[in-house]
Protein backbone atom coordinates (compact mmCIF):
# COMPACT_ATOMS: atom_id res chain seq x y z
CA UNK A 1 0.00 0.00 0.00
CA UNK A 2 0.92 3.61 -0.51
CA UNK A 3 0.75 6.18 2.33
CA UNK A 4 -2.16 7.27 1.01
CA UNK A 5 -4.06 4.08 1.50
CA UNK A 6 -3.88 2.56 -2.45
CA UNK A 7 -2.14 -0.35 -4.09
CA UNK A 8 0.76 0.74 -6.07
CA UNK A 9 -0.81 -0.11 -9.40
CA UNK A 10 -4.02 1.90 -8.61
CA UNK A 11 -1.99 4.85 -7.57
CA UNK A 12 -0.39 4.86 -10.55
CA UNK A 13 -3.22 4.52 -12.80
CA UNK A 14 -4.63 7.19 -10.52
CA UNK A 15 -1.43 9.40 -11.39
CA UNK A 16 -2.15 8.70 -15.46
CA UNK A 17 -5.20 9.93 -15.07
CA UNK A 18 -4.09 13.06 -13.00
CA UNK A 19 -1.83 13.68 -16.65
CA UNK A 20 -5.46 13.02 -18.65
CA UNK A 21 -7.13 10.51 -20.62
CA UNK A 22 -5.95 6.93 -20.14
CA UNK A 23 -6.44 4.71 -22.45
CA UNK A 24 -7.31 0.73 -21.03
CA UNK A 25 -5.08 -1.08 -23.32
CA UNK A 26 -2.32 1.38 -23.28
CA UNK A 27 -2.33 1.47 -19.41
CA UNK A 28 -2.49 -2.29 -19.22
CA UNK A 29 0.93 -2.80 -21.50
CA UNK A 30 2.37 -0.66 -19.22
CA UNK A 31 1.88 -1.61 -16.08
CA UNK A 32 2.20 -5.64 -17.21
CA UNK A 33 -1.91 -5.94 -16.82
CA UNK A 34 -4.62 -7.60 -18.50
CA UNK A 35 -7.67 -5.07 -19.48
CA UNK A 36 -9.54 -6.96 -16.93
CA UNK A 37 -7.41 -6.31 -14.54
CA UNK A 38 -7.29 -2.28 -15.70
CA UNK A 39 -11.27 -2.34 -15.56
CA UNK A 40 -11.21 -3.83 -12.06
CA UNK A 41 -8.46 -0.86 -10.29
CA UNK A 42 -10.75 1.73 -12.21
CA UNK A 43 -14.24 0.21 -10.71
CA UNK A 44 -12.54 0.41 -7.32
CA UNK A 45 -11.51 4.10 -7.86
CA UNK A 46 -15.08 4.94 -9.06
CA UNK A 47 -16.23 2.78 -5.59
CA UNK A 48 -14.01 5.22 -3.44
CA UNK A 49 -15.34 8.36 -4.78
CA UNK A 50 -13.69 9.31 -8.19
CA UNK A 51 -16.07 10.13 -10.67
CA UNK A 52 -13.93 8.24 -13.91
CA UNK A 53 -16.16 8.52 -17.16
CA UNK A 54 -15.30 5.97 -20.21
CA UNK A 55 -15.00 8.21 -23.24
CA UNK A 56 -13.58 7.69 -27.04
CA UNK A 57 -9.86 9.09 -25.72
CA UNK A 58 -10.38 6.72 -22.94
CA UNK A 59 -11.08 7.14 -18.85
CA UNK A 60 -11.30 10.26 -17.70
CA UNK A 61 -11.74 11.73 -14.18
CA UNK A 62 -14.87 13.90 -13.64
CA UNK A 63 -14.87 14.32 -10.61
CA UNK A 64 -13.01 13.33 -7.20
CA UNK A 65 -14.10 12.71 -3.46
CA UNK A 66 -14.46 15.41 -1.09
CA UNK A 67 -11.67 15.26 1.24
CA UNK A 68 -9.49 12.10 1.88
CA UNK A 69 -5.69 10.91 0.91
CA UNK A 70 -6.52 9.89 -2.80
CA UNK A 71 -8.26 12.99 -3.55
CA UNK A 72 -5.69 15.38 -1.81
CA UNK A 73 -2.85 13.24 -3.60
CA UNK A 74 -4.92 13.56 -7.36
CA UNK A 75 -3.12 16.22 -9.12
CA UNK A 76 -0.87 16.97 -6.18
CA UNK A 77 1.74 19.33 -7.37
CA UNK A 78 4.36 18.38 -4.96
CA UNK A 79 6.97 15.26 -3.88
CA UNK A 80 4.95 13.97 -1.12
CA UNK A 81 2.88 11.14 -0.18
CA UNK A 82 -0.69 11.89 1.63
CA UNK A 83 -1.34 9.58 4.94
CA UNK A 84 -5.07 10.32 5.49
CA UNK A 85 -6.44 9.65 8.78
CA UNK A 86 -10.37 10.14 9.27
CA UNK A 87 -9.46 10.65 13.31
CA UNK A 88 -6.26 10.96 14.89
CA UNK A 89 -4.73 12.25 18.18
CA UNK A 90 -2.10 14.64 16.77
CA UNK A 91 -0.99 14.82 12.93
CA UNK A 92 2.71 15.63 14.06
CA UNK A 93 2.56 12.52 16.89
CA UNK A 94 1.92 10.86 13.85
CA UNK A 95 4.57 12.09 11.78
CA UNK A 96 6.82 11.83 14.43
CA UNK A 97 6.53 8.48 14.70
CA UNK A 98 6.93 7.85 10.68
CA UNK A 99 10.33 9.64 11.05
CA UNK A 100 11.43 7.04 13.56
CA UNK A 101 10.45 4.29 10.84
CA UNK A 102 13.08 6.40 8.44
CA UNK A 103 10.28 8.20 6.36
CA UNK A 104 10.71 11.34 4.68
CA UNK A 105 8.32 13.40 2.22
CA UNK A 106 5.44 12.64 3.86
CA UNK A 107 1.89 14.80 4.73
CA UNK A 108 0.20 13.54 7.60
CA UNK A 109 -3.17 15.03 7.02
CA UNK A 110 -6.58 14.05 9.34
CA UNK A 111 -10.24 15.45 9.34
CA UNK A 112 -10.49 15.33 13.08
CA UNK A 113 -7.64 15.95 15.92
CA UNK A 114 -8.34 14.57 19.34
CA UNK A 115 -4.78 15.44 21.19
CA UNK A 116 -3.58 18.36 19.48
CA UNK A 117 -1.18 21.09 21.14
CA UNK A 118 -0.13 24.28 19.54
CA UNK A 119 3.14 25.92 20.60
CA UNK A 120 4.54 25.75 23.90
CA UNK A 121 2.12 22.46 24.60
CA UNK A 122 -1.32 25.22 24.16
CA UNK A 123 -4.45 23.47 23.50
CA UNK A 124 -5.30 23.53 19.98
CA UNK A 125 -8.91 22.59 19.01
CA UNK A 126 -9.07 21.04 16.22
CA UNK A 127 -13.07 19.70 14.86
CA UNK A 128 -13.83 18.29 11.71
CA UNK A 129 -14.12 21.06 8.94
CA UNK A 130 -10.24 22.20 9.65
CA UNK A 131 -7.13 21.64 7.96
CA UNK A 132 -5.08 19.68 10.22
CA UNK A 133 -1.94 18.66 8.18
CA UNK A 134 1.87 17.92 9.49
CA UNK A 135 4.43 18.04 6.97
CA UNK A 136 7.63 15.46 7.66
CA UNK A 137 10.87 16.48 5.43
CA UNK A 138 14.77 15.69 6.07
CA UNK A 139 16.33 18.92 4.89
CA UNK A 140 20.41 18.92 4.72
CA UNK A 141 20.17 22.20 6.71
CA UNK A 142 22.02 22.55 10.02
CA UNK A 143 19.29 22.63 13.44
CA UNK A 144 19.74 26.91 13.28
CA UNK A 145 18.08 26.98 9.74
CA UNK A 146 14.83 25.05 11.13
CA UNK A 147 12.96 28.90 11.50
CA UNK A 148 13.26 28.97 8.25
CA UNK A 149 10.63 26.35 7.71
CA UNK A 150 7.90 27.88 10.27
CA UNK A 151 8.52 31.25 8.06
CA UNK A 152 7.99 28.90 5.00
CA UNK A 153 4.76 27.17 6.04
CA UNK A 154 3.49 30.64 7.09
CA UNK A 155 3.68 32.08 3.45
CA UNK A 156 2.28 28.95 2.28
CA UNK A 157 -1.17 29.32 4.52
CA UNK A 158 -0.98 32.85 3.83
CA UNK A 159 -0.62 32.62 -0.19
CA UNK A 160 -3.38 29.34 -0.12
CA UNK A 161 -5.93 31.93 1.98
CA UNK A 162 -5.29 34.20 -0.20
CA UNK A 163 -6.23 32.31 -3.05
CA UNK A 164 -9.18 31.36 -1.65
CA UNK A 165 -10.53 35.31 -1.01
CA UNK A 166 -9.46 35.99 2.58
CA UNK A 167 -6.41 38.56 2.91
CA UNK A 168 -4.26 36.94 5.48
CA UNK A 169 -1.53 38.31 6.60
CA UNK A 170 1.59 36.34 9.31
CA UNK A 171 2.24 36.84 12.89
CA UNK A 172 5.26 36.61 14.09
CA UNK A 173 6.57 33.76 14.90
CA UNK A 174 3.84 31.39 13.79
CA UNK A 175 0.36 32.90 13.30
CA UNK A 176 -1.47 33.97 10.00
CA UNK A 177 -4.37 36.35 10.79
CA UNK A 178 -6.53 38.10 9.14
CA UNK A 179 -8.09 42.07 9.68
CA UNK A 180 -5.14 42.59 11.72
CA UNK A 181 -3.96 46.20 11.12
CA UNK A 182 -6.95 47.51 13.07
CA UNK A 183 -6.81 44.88 15.75
CA UNK A 184 -3.99 44.27 18.12
CA UNK A 185 -2.94 41.07 16.54
CA UNK A 186 -5.73 40.00 14.33
CA UNK A 187 -8.37 37.55 13.86
CA UNK A 188 -5.87 33.93 13.56
CA UNK A 189 -6.66 31.39 11.36
CA UNK A 190 -4.23 29.62 11.45
CA UNK A 191 -1.05 28.26 13.73
CA UNK A 192 1.94 26.29 12.95
CA UNK A 193 4.15 24.01 15.47
CA UNK A 194 7.67 23.37 13.86
CA UNK A 195 9.54 20.20 15.70
CA UNK A 196 12.78 18.24 14.91
CA UNK A 197 15.57 16.32 15.65
CA UNK A 198 19.19 16.33 15.17
CA UNK A 199 22.72 16.49 15.37
CA UNK A 200 24.77 19.70 16.19
CA UNK A 201 25.55 20.02 12.32
CA UNK A 202 22.81 18.72 10.84
CA UNK A 203 18.71 17.72 10.92
CA UNK A 204 17.50 14.73 11.09
CA UNK A 205 13.96 15.05 10.50
CA UNK A 206 11.91 17.59 10.84
CA UNK A 207 7.90 18.13 11.08
CA UNK A 208 6.16 21.19 10.55
CA UNK A 209 2.33 20.99 12.08
CA UNK A 210 -0.43 23.80 10.36
CA UNK A 211 -3.88 23.95 12.34
CA UNK A 212 -5.97 26.28 9.58
CA UNK A 213 -9.59 26.85 10.55
CA UNK A 214 -11.00 26.67 7.24
CA UNK A 215 -13.94 25.36 7.39
CA UNK A 216 -14.87 25.21 11.31
CA UNK A 217 -17.96 25.93 12.44
CA UNK A 218 -17.70 29.27 14.67
CA UNK A 219 -19.47 27.32 17.63
CA UNK A 220 -16.52 25.08 17.65
CA UNK A 221 -13.68 27.79 17.94
CA UNK A 222 -12.10 28.55 20.90
CA UNK A 223 -14.29 30.66 22.91
CA UNK A 224 -13.30 34.43 24.25
CA UNK A 225 -10.36 34.17 21.82
CA UNK A 226 -9.84 36.04 18.89
CA UNK A 227 -9.89 32.63 16.45
CA UNK A 228 -11.73 32.92 13.47
CA UNK A 229 -12.19 30.77 10.06
CA UNK A 230 -11.80 30.75 6.40
CA UNK A 231 -15.90 30.06 6.51
CA UNK A 232 -16.53 32.88 8.98
CA UNK A 233 -14.37 35.17 6.95
CA UNK A 234 -16.22 34.34 3.72
CA UNK A 235 -19.85 33.63 4.59
CA UNK A 236 -18.96 30.06 2.70
CA UNK A 237 -17.45 26.97 2.91
CA UNK A 238 -13.76 26.40 0.76
CA UNK A 239 -12.39 23.38 -0.79
CA UNK A 240 -10.20 22.08 1.59
CA UNK A 241 -8.54 19.67 -1.15
CA UNK A 242 -7.56 22.05 -3.18
CA UNK A 243 -6.46 24.37 0.24
CA UNK A 244 -4.29 21.52 1.63
CA UNK A 245 -2.58 20.91 -2.10
CA UNK A 246 -1.85 24.69 -2.44
CA UNK A 247 -0.63 24.78 1.30
CA UNK A 248 1.82 21.91 0.43
CA UNK A 249 3.16 22.86 -3.42
CA UNK A 250 3.82 26.72 -1.79
CA UNK A 251 5.61 24.92 0.87
CA UNK A 252 7.41 22.96 -1.45
CA UNK A 253 8.36 25.90 -3.57
CA UNK A 254 9.68 27.93 -0.54
CA UNK A 255 11.33 25.25 0.37
CA UNK A 256 13.12 24.52 -2.50
CA UNK A 257 14.86 28.54 -2.84
CA UNK A 258 15.60 29.24 0.43
CA UNK A 259 16.53 32.55 -0.60
CA UNK A 260 12.45 33.45 -1.24
CA UNK A 261 11.31 33.10 2.00
CA UNK A 262 12.66 36.03 3.46
CA UNK A 263 11.33 38.40 0.65
CA UNK A 264 7.65 36.46 0.70
CA UNK A 265 7.35 36.60 4.36
CA UNK A 266 7.89 40.09 4.17
CA UNK A 267 5.46 40.93 1.75
CA UNK A 268 2.84 39.03 3.72
CA UNK A 269 4.10 40.39 7.19
CA UNK A 270 1.40 42.39 9.25
CA UNK A 271 4.04 42.26 12.52
CA UNK A 272 6.96 44.70 10.63
CA UNK A 273 5.99 48.14 11.33
CA UNK A 274 4.23 47.70 14.44
CA UNK A 275 4.59 48.68 17.51
CA UNK A 276 5.25 45.16 19.53
CA UNK A 277 5.76 43.56 22.62
CA UNK A 278 7.44 40.69 23.11
CA UNK A 279 7.79 38.22 25.92
CA UNK A 280 10.83 35.89 25.49
CA UNK A 281 11.81 33.33 27.69
CA UNK A 282 14.00 35.61 29.98
CA UNK A 283 12.96 39.27 29.29
CA UNK A 284 10.97 41.31 27.85
CA UNK A 285 11.25 43.48 24.63
CA UNK A 286 9.01 46.38 23.04
CA UNK A 287 9.52 49.00 20.34
CA UNK A 288 9.34 49.03 16.76
CA UNK A 289 9.31 45.51 14.27
CA UNK A 290 12.03 46.70 12.08
CA UNK A 291 12.38 44.02 9.90
CA UNK A 292 13.13 39.52 10.02
CA UNK A 293 16.53 38.07 9.78
CA UNK A 294 17.53 34.67 8.56
CA UNK A 295 16.39 32.37 9.54
CA UNK A 296 13.72 33.83 11.45
CA UNK A 297 14.50 36.17 13.97
CA UNK A 298 12.45 39.44 14.58
CA UNK A 299 14.47 42.99 14.73
CA UNK A 300 13.34 45.07 17.08
CA UNK A 301 13.93 48.83 17.44
CA UNK A 302 13.64 50.06 20.93
CA UNK A 303 14.67 52.96 22.94
CA UNK A 304 17.91 50.80 24.21
CA UNK A 305 18.76 49.97 19.93
CA UNK A 306 18.21 46.90 17.63
CA UNK A 307 17.81 43.85 19.44
CA UNK A 308 17.20 40.49 17.60
CA UNK A 309 14.62 38.29 19.06
CA UNK A 310 14.69 34.59 18.05
CA UNK A 311 12.01 33.51 19.98
CA UNK A 312 8.97 34.36 22.12
CA UNK A 313 5.38 35.57 22.51
CA UNK A 314 4.80 38.69 19.81
CA UNK A 315 1.98 41.39 20.96
CA UNK A 316 0.73 43.62 18.33
CA UNK A 317 0.51 47.09 19.95
CA UNK A 318 -0.09 49.74 17.43
CA UNK A 319 1.58 50.56 13.86
CA UNK A 320 4.35 52.56 13.94
CA UNK A 321 4.46 56.39 13.67
CA UNK A 322 1.47 56.62 16.19
CA UNK A 323 3.46 57.29 19.02
CA UNK A 324 5.52 55.15 21.70
CA UNK A 325 3.44 53.60 24.75
CA UNK A 326 2.49 55.85 27.19
CA UNK A 327 3.01 59.09 25.41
Amino acid sequence: MTADGLPPTRRALLEALAEGPVEGPAFAERAGLTRAAVWKHVEALRGSGFDIESTDRGYEVAGVPGYDGPAIAYGLEAPVAVEFHDSVGSTNDRARELAAEGATDVAVVADEQTDSRGRLDREWRSPRGGVWLSILVRPDVPPAHAPAFTLAAAVAVARACREAGVDARIKWPNDVVVGGRGARGGRKLCGILTEMEGEADRVSWLVVGIGLNANVDPDDLPGGTDATSLARELGRDVDRRVLTQRVLEEFDDLTADPDSVLPAWREHADTLGRRVRVETPGDVVEGIAEDVAFPGALLVDTDDGEVRVTTGDCEHLRPAGEGRAGN
